[in-house]
């Protein structure tokens, strides 16, 4: 190959011949080493510094002058003297010698009971179809027998060596077909007296079992030889044996399927290297088996970032002829970002079997210790540590957004010293389990009644914040070193510093009312800010995340970011951070088939991916119900969990119609109204104490119910008074309920 530096060589050869003379007069012979040499010389002295230090030009010669060639500007400089092997290899990544699995005794412990389940299975699954194995053989005995019979006599006469003296008859070559003949026939002699022999020793072992061996051995033997026959009459295409486990065919990857899939995103400095005959893409790892699926690494083109690959993650996966939930294209945080982690599972993410998930049936929580919620691609544990944190949930709907919060509520629950504040502002209920059977306060749908209770809940918690802060500030300092709640702490009930977890689904509805959007915003922006520390937890859930459903105070202060499927950059970024989708981090690329599957951002780790645990509503009902027992145990339980009613909703928690219904019986289809508001006086004295006749009317009014004359004997005469008709009750409680189902 033609090198730059001997063109620029025989130019200035060829301008001094020209200018010294003719070609005639005269002509040397070059040595091109020796001009090479002496040519890199001349530009280094160029360079010389000059006896005050500086570059410049040596005496002589001038930068400036004119009229001479251009001379060549030198811009890199010697390469530098770098550290030498051994301080090479002081820096030199070294690889794990144990794997990360075996490291982990949690992942071990999922490993051993994959491996002892997978051979349980197996062993269980043909042992109870034994029986039908041994049908199947016994049905193919005669066919194994005439098998094995005409195979013997095949190889007694030569039969294989048919084929070569029937082409020695087509030669017509004598000479030859006497020799094979003659060899067949010593084959043949010495084969029958092989096969009598053994005919013989057979007839005279059945004979001798048949004779002397017990029954048990002589059903041993024929089940044995049935057996064998059978086998050796099975048909390919009819196996005897089924499968007990149907294993997924995943093609191995290899760099030609990488490269493939890689030139077809479309991406023009890949498809110009793959043009130029170079591969597009440098392999700075050996493709290796990672946990269920293959793991390639290396560098892309210069200027080709890997967000252009998480882009095309549809095009790479059709390249990759692999369904989109097996293909995870990743940045690397500590490489540059041209630096590509291709993940590719054996199945698809969303339809991998999970590990079962240890707090599904058993177990108990400390919220100020790493938690497992869910498994990221290769099928190992992710953990959250729920203290110290406030979180956001964002996704459209139906992708799983309120079973993730709904899984860190029990998560949360199970923790007997935590106090729950839940609210399903949706109001479909799904919060329920974990609401009625542990929370403290619990509310649900967007009803004005709803939302005043959740407003006087958000108000208790900031003075609640306040106190906290006071307490902590008031605690000694080695107590307290770090100014904030510790376990410890929050052991010591006296305190009041016992972990306070707050959850509301669809949060936009609570910053989007009319008349309290702006207390609900300041009221959170506090929790999140100063929450943490005082063992307050504010887990926000929204299918809207906008600068509306998630005010920026909120948004920017939460340090922990769950990001299921979101539409837009705008999305993204509010939920996962800004610059979060420009750094490739994009909750844009799940599928509507990746139900529970997200970006995680916490624990102070970068992005990752990862499958939350699923855990329907009876499931969650079942974990509530366990967290409920120890929390009753240690005295824990209180609230909306007891059926209590916080003060200030006394008087605004009474159903009037229904305690009318429980104090008039059904024989009394019409009362007066003075004994109505004496017995209500009995039932809730704190709430109808001084009613009259007059003011159970104005009550009854909104319902849409007046009061009637009421006729009685009294001492021998009717006497009218006002009261009430207890089947107007019963008619506007119908009316009502069914109203309410309806919307």
């Amino acid at each position: 190959m033609k090198h730059s530096d001997d063109d620029e060589l025989f130019n200035r050869l060829e301008a001094e011949m020209a200018a010294t003379g003719s070609p005639d007069s005269g002509a040397d012979v070059v040595d091109l080493d020796k001009a090479r040499t002496a040519r890199a010389e001349s530009a280094d002295s160029h360079t010389a510094p000059t006896p005050d230090g500086s570059a410049g030009p040596l005496p002589g010669e001038s930068g400036g002058e004119s009229g001479g060639p251009t001379k060549a500007v030198m811009v890199d400089r010697p390469a530098p003297t770098g550290p030498d092997y051994l301080g090479r290899l002081a820096t030199a990544k070294r690889r794990a010698i144990i794997p990360a699995w075996l490291r982990s005794v949690a992942e071990l412990k999922t490993a051993a009971a994959w491996v002892a389940g997978h051979y349980s299975h197996l062993a269980g699954y043909h042992a109870l179809r034994s029986p039908v194995y041994a049908g199947r053989l016994a049905l193919q005995a005669p066919r194994g027998a005439a098998k094995f019979v005409g195979g013997m006599l095949r190889w007694v006469a030569d039969r294989e060596g048919e084929p070569v003296r029937l082409a020695a008859v087509r030669r017509e070559d004598a000479g030859e077909y006497l020799k094979l003949s003659r060899q067949r026939d010593g084959r043949v002699r010495l084969r029958t007296l092989v096969g009598t022999l053994a005919l013989f020793v057979g007839m005279g072992a059945a004979l001798a079992i048949y004779v002397l061996a017990p029954g048990w051995l002589q059903a041993l033997s024929v089940g044995a030889l049935v057996m064998a026959l059978g086998a050796a009459g099975t048909r390919e295409d009819a196996p005897v044996v089924t499968r007990a486990v149907e294993v997924t065919k995943a093609p191995k990857l290899t760099s030609d399927i990488v490269l493939r899939a890689l030139g077809a995103l479309g991406i023009p400095a890949i498809n110009q290297a793959q043009s130029k005959g170079r591969d597009g893409f440098s392999f700075t790892a050996p493709i290796t088996r990672d946990g269920p699926g293959w793991r390639a690494e290396g560098d892309l083109p210069y200027g080709v970032t890997v967000t252009d690959v998480i882009e095309r993650r549809d095009k790479l996966a059709s390249g990759l002829r692999r369904p989109l939930g097996c293909v995870w294209p990743e940045a690397v945080p500590e490489e540059h970002t041209g630096h590509l982690v291709l993940w590719v599972g054996d199945q698809d993410m969303s339809k991998a079997k999970q590990p079962k998930w240890p707090l599904m049936t058993s177990g108990s929580v400390d919220l100020f210790k790493p938690v497992a919620f869910g498994t990221d691609q290769r099928g190992r544990w992710v953990n959250v540590t729920l203290m110290y944190i406030a979180g956001i949930i964002g996704a459209i709907p139906r992708m799983g957004k309120t079973f993730l919060l709904r899984l860190l509520l029990l998560i949360a629950a199970l923790d007997p010293r935590a106090e729950l504040h839940t609210y399903d502002m949706k109001g479909t209920g799904d919060l329920d389990p974990v609401g009625d059977r542990v929370s403290h306060r619990h509310g649900a749908g967007d009803d004005d009644e709803v939302i005043d209770y959740a407003i006087r809940d958000f108000r208790a918690l900031r003075e609640e914040l306040r106190r906290r802060t006071k307490v902590i500030r008031s605690l000694p300092r080695d107590v307290c070193p770090e100014s904030k709640v510790t376990s410890e702490l929050a052991d010591k009930r006296s305190l009041g510093l016992h972990p306070i977890v707050i959850g509301v689904d669809e949060c936009q509805v609570l910053f989007e009312h009319p008349k309290y959007k702006d207390e609900f915003e300041e009221i959170c922006t506090d929790l999140v800010k100063r929450g943490p520390a005082t063992g307050i937890v504010l887990l926000l859930a929204t299918q809207r995340p906008d600068a509306k459903a998630l005010p920026t105070g909120i948004s920017a202060n939460a340090s922990a970011r769950w990001c299921l499927k979101v539409m837009g950059q705008l999305e993204n970024d509010m939920v996962l951070g800004t610059s979060a989708y420009k750094r490739g981090v994009r909750a844009t690329m799940f599928s509507w088939a990746d139900k529970g599957i997200h970006y995680f951002v916490g624990e102070g780790s970068d992005a990752r991916i990862v499958r939350a645990v699923f855990a329907d509503a009876v499931a969650a009902d079942r974990i509530a119900l366990r967290a409920r027992k120890p929390r009753e145990d240690a005295g824990t339980l209180s609230g909306h969990a007891l059926g209590e009613v916080p003060e200030d909703d006394a008087s605004s928690a009474y159903d009037l119609l229904r305690d009318i219904l429980a104090i008039v019986p059904a024989s009394e289809p019409k009362t007066w109204s003075e004994t109505v508001v004496a017995r209500l006086a009995e039932l809730r004295p704190d709430v109808y104490a001084g009613w009259d006749p007059d003011a159970l009317a104005a009550a009854l009014k909104p319902h849409g119910i007046s009061t009637i004359q009421v006729g009685r004997r009294v001492d021998g005469k009717v006497v009218n008074r006002r009261g009430i008709d207890r089947s107007h009750i019963t008619t506007a409680i119908a009316e009502r309920d069914g109203n309410r189902d309806t919307g």
